[in-house]
C-alpha cells in the first residue's frame, strides 16, 4: 500500500469515526435513546464529579486550541504529512469527545425544568442548533473542514489548495454560525441539571476563547479583507434589525 492510499484511509476512518461521535452527541445532551448521556452514567460524590468533569472539558479545550494554531502545526507537519495534519486534528478531536461520553459524571441536581410550549419551544431551539451547526460547515467546505479533501488530493497528486474567503449565507449573518449552533444546542434544554450547566458553562468559555484566537489567525491570514468583514458582522449574535450585507469574501476556521 502506498503511502497516499494509507493517507486516505487514515482520512477516511478519522472522518467516520468524526461523523459517529458527532451523531452521538445530541443524544448525549438531550438525553435520550443512548445508554450513557449528561445526565445518566456512573453515580459519583458531587464533588468528584465536577472534578472529573471539569478534568474531561479542559482536556478537550485545550487539545482544540493548541493543535489549531499556526505555529502547532507547522511544527506537527514535520512528524505527520501536510495531508494528514487536519484529518489527525479530527481524530484526535473525535477520540476526546468520545472519552467525554464514556467517562462523563452526571450530577444530577435541578436547576430548572418545564414544560409545555416552553418546553416545546427549547426542544426545537435545541435541534435548530445542531442544523445551523451542520449546514455552517458545508456552506464553506465540509469534506476540507474535517480532513478528507486534504487525503484525496494528496491521492489525486494534486497541490494543497489555498484557503479561499467566502461568507456565504449564514456567515453573513455572524462570523461564526458552527458556534452559535453550538451554543444554541448546549442551552436549550427543557430540563437542565446541574452537570448539563457545567457542561455548557465551560463550553460557552471555551467557544469564546476559542473564537478570539480563530479570529487572530484569520487577521494574520486576510489582513485587512477579515477586518472589514468583522466590522461588518457580528461574532455570534445576529443582528436582528438592519444587519449588514456582506459581499462574497471567503472564510475558512482554523
Amino acid at each position: 500500500m502506498t503511502g497516499r492510499a494509507a493517507a486516505l484511509i487514515y482520512g477516511l476512518t478519522s472522518y467516520l469515526i468524526f461523523s459517529l461521535s458527532f451523531a452521538y452527541m445530541p443524544a448525549f445532551l438531550g438525553d435520550f435513546l443512548v445508554p450513557r448521556t449528561i445526565d445518566v452514567g456512573p453515580d459519583r460524590a458531587p464533588a468528584h464529579a465536577i472534578l472529573i468533569d471539569i478534568i474531561l472539558l479542559g482536556l478537550f479545550a485545550i487539545q482544540h486550541s493548541v493543535m489549531a494554531r499556526p505555529a502547532f502545526k507547522r511544527w506537527w507537519t514535520r512528524i505527520v504529512p501536510a495531508s494528514c495534519e487536519r484529518s489527525t486534528y479530527v481524530l484526535i478531536s473525535s477520540l476526546l469527545l468520545v472519552l467525554i461520553f464514556w467517562q462523563w459524571r452526571p450530577i444530577p441536581a435541578t436547576v430548572w425544568r418545564v414544560e409545555g410550549w416552553l418546553a416545546a419551544m427549547l426542544t426545537a431551539i435545541f435541534w435548530l442548533g445542531w442544523l445551523i451547526a451542520l449546514l455552517s460547515t458545508f456552506q464553506i467546505d465540509h469534506f476540507e473542514l474535517f480532513g478528507v479533501r486534504q487525503v484525496v488530493d494528496a491521492l489525486r497528486g494534486a497541490a494543497g489548495r489555498l484557503q479561499a474567503f467566502k461568507t456565504p449565507l449564514l456567515y453573513r449573518l455572524v462570523r461564526h454560525p458552527l458556534m452559535l449552533g453550538m451554543l444554541l444546542a448546549f442551552w436549550a434544554t427543557p430540563h437542565m441539571t446541574a452537570g448539563h450547566l457545567l457542561f455548557a458553562m465551560m463550553s460557552t468559555g471555551y467557544i469564546l476563547v476559542g473564537v478570539r484566537l480563530e479570529e487572530r489567525d484569520l487577521v494574520a491570514t486576510f489582513g485587512a479583507t477579515y477586518e472589514q468583514y468583522r466590522r461588518r458582522v457580528p461574532m455570534l449574535l445576529p443582528r436582528l434589525f438592519g444587519g449588514a450585507s456582506v459581499a462574497s469574501e471567503t472564510r475558512h476556521g482554523g
